[in-house]
């Protein structure tokens, strides 16, 4: 009986599961798959197309088809946030997620672009101000491994970040302790925060950003952080490759 290339995706999957091709390698090119499997290219493109949409495979240019990571990384909710991080080892929350997971990190996975621009209806009821103000935005991208994980864009009030660390487009933290570490030294200490999340169907820009499989939603976060004496300081939307997270919180159950 002839391969389709169903039977083909099912014996490359298994190959992927069982580990003979590692997370982060590229799969044989794809004439030498039809080589040996005795199929023809359109066939072995269509099984490839099957592993893209399960999430378990990525094109990537230049390098072909790269085996994604499997163990989806911890993303740790409340405690990524701890200020015993930002304020004692100088932790960022995606370097605390990295950690928790035990995967490397370095500063260069995170680079972002700042400019001033004007708040749109979301950016206005987060931080108090009038549709069409002035925000300064600072857009970050991170990858692991040099594969896209998620975007985090955050907006600010011109005056609490004017000249500070963080409407500097270098890339990496912005400095020891990173935003909030910034915040806290312009008198804003980050204290509690509400963060939004829902889940939908990627834009087009966002597939190409996040190098997303067919198929792949996006989990996307809102975040509004405030001081103690309740002004808000940051807003923040973040577009999140599904299957790279795992979203974990730990609480006291409240009475």
């Amino acid at each position: 009986m002839s391969t389709g290339y169903r039977e083909l995706a099912a014996i490359l999957r298994t190959a992927i599961l069982n580990g003979d091709y590692a997370e982060g390698t590229t799969l044989p090119k794809q004439d030498e798959i039809a080589t040996q499997h005795g199929v023809n290219i359109k066939t072995v493109r269509q099984a490839v197309r099957i592993l893209e949409a399960e999430g378990l495979v990525t094109p990537v240019r230049r390098r072909g088809t790269v085996v994604r990571p499997r163990l989806a990384m911890k993303r740790l909710g409340a405690d990524r946030y701890a200020k015993s991080k930002w304020k004692g080892t100088g932790l960022v929350a995606f370097a605390a997620d990295r950690e928790a997971t035990g995967r490397p990190w370095k500063p260069g996975d995170q680079t972002q672009t700042v400019r001033l621009t004007t708040a749109d209806a979301d950016i206005s009821d987060a931080l108090g101000l009038e549709i069409g103000d002035p925000v300064y935005e600072r857009a970050r991208l991170v990858k692991e491994a040099n594969v896209p994980t998620h975007t985090l864009t955050s907006y600010y009030r011109p005056e609490d970040v004017e000249g500070t660390p963080l409407v500097d487009a270098k890339a990496g933290p912005a400095g020891r302790g990173g935003g909030f570490a910034v915040l806290t030294s312009q008198g804003l200490e980050p204290d509690n925060m509400t963060e939004t999340i829902r889940a939908r169907m990627p834009a087009p820009d966002e597939i190409d950003q996040l190098q997303l499989p067919g198929g792949e939603p996006v989990m996307i976060l809102h975040r509004i952080t405030y001081t103690a004496e309740g002004r808000s300081i940051e807003f923040a939307r973040g577009v999140h490759a599904a299957s790279r997270f795992a979203w974990t919180y730990h609480f006291q159950i409240p009475d």
